[in-house]
């Protein structure tokens, strides 16, 4: 049986697949165990859900708007890795709209983001790690010694004694299937079923539109969350003459559903339009972006942690394995990395 002799002081290679906050956390629990691991990132940089678009004056995050922590490891680990001052306390005021559409405040705990963005977290995580970017893992194929991983070029990236994959449960999906796992395929069918689209759009308005509130839950037909993206500690202008603030906006994802091939300018169209309905403002739009989520969040289901496949060595990680919030992605991999350790004794 696969990997079956190997023990925790055996130095294992091991490939993850993404490099988000799961993939990052696994791979800096793993290398501290003396394994020998490499991260996948399709992209030109790590982050996952923690992004960020640079705009003119700074950036805005597109992605994850914040995060808590209630497990009380999670920040240490932010802090020794990443640097503790990668992130800072949120002080926004925060709100919500009830069916009757009055404002209800949000429960009353920190919220910390990245400084200046969201991404410098991930980046400070990335330095603990060997990231090999720009290369989708397209395939793995079993060989006598553990796992062939080949890129989308169908070029061999290396071979594995383990991989944990870390990306959205439908990307996950396809990549078992193209790897000819149809029994591990079939196991994330209603995973996928559950992960929810968001358009978002980063809107720059002349003057704050809307001064009562920092982040926004929206009972609306198009809106599910807004946040003045300036507010956040990091993000002010360098120039004192610029009174202008950055709003993201994310659609809900019935709305994005719906629309999730309409054009960049529709949408961004439509998001502000939507705006000024729940705000009642006229303050003047001076520049806007978008960016669409197919795998935003993940809604329902059971939260397993992680799954992990001894006989194959295959392990998977990530938010949508463990209550969808940002944390969920950290727990998800400590979770992991544990169960990982634990059959090696077995």
């Amino acid at each position: 049986m696969f990997n079956e002799t190997f023990h925790t002081n055996d130095i294992r290679r091991i490939a993850i697949v993404g490099s988000g906050l799961a993939g990052l956390t696994a791979a800096i629990k793993l290398k501290q165990q003396g394994h020998n691991v490499t991260v996948f990132e399709k992209s030109r940089g790590p982050g996952g859900r923690l992004a960020a678009k640079r705009v003119a004056d700074g950036s805005v995050d597109m992605g994850a708007q914040y995060f808590t922590s209630r497990n009380p490891e999670f920040l240490p680990f932010l802090t020794e890795f990443a640097g503790d001052s990668s992130f800072a306390v949120w002080n926004g005021r925060f709100g919500f709209q009830d069916k009757e559409g009055q404002w209800q405040a949000f429960p009353d705990e920190p919220r910390y983001v990245g400084t200046p963005r969201m991404t410098a977290i991930s980046r400070g995580l990335s330095a603990h790690a060997t990231v090999v970017a720009e290369t989708r893992i397209e395939s793995l194929a079993r060989t006598d010694k553990g796992w062939a991983l080949s890129d989308s070029n169908a070029k061999l990236t290396g071979e594995f004694d383990q991989v944990i994959i870390t990306a959205p449960p439908a990307q996950t999906r396809d990549l078992l299937a193209q790897s000819n796992l149809p029994e591990l395929t079939a196991q994330l069918d209603d995973a996928v079923r559950r992960v929810l689209p968001c358009w978002a759009v980063a809107a720059h308005f002349e003057e704050n539109p809307w001064p009562r509130h920092e982040g926004m839950r929206c009972d609306h037909p198009v809106l599910f969350w807004v946040a003045n993206n300036s507010s956040k500690p990091g993000r002010t202008s360098q120039d004192q003459d610029d009174k202008g603030v950055w709003w993201v906006l994310h659609a809900n994802p019935e709305w994005t559903e719906r629309n999730v091939d309409a054009s960049p300018k529709q949408v961004a169209t439509e998001l502000i339009a939507a705006l000024r309905e729940v705000t009642g403002t006229e303050v003047a739009v001076t520049d806007a972006l978008t960016h669409r989520w197919l795998y935003a969040r993940s809604e329902g289901g059971g939260h397993p942690g992680h799954l992990w496949f001894q006989e194959q060595g295959i392990g998977l990680a990530g938010d949508w394995l463990s209550g969808g919030r940002v944390e969920g992605a950290f727990n998800s991999a400590c979770s992991l990395v544990s169960a990982c350790t634990a059959s090696a004794v077995s």
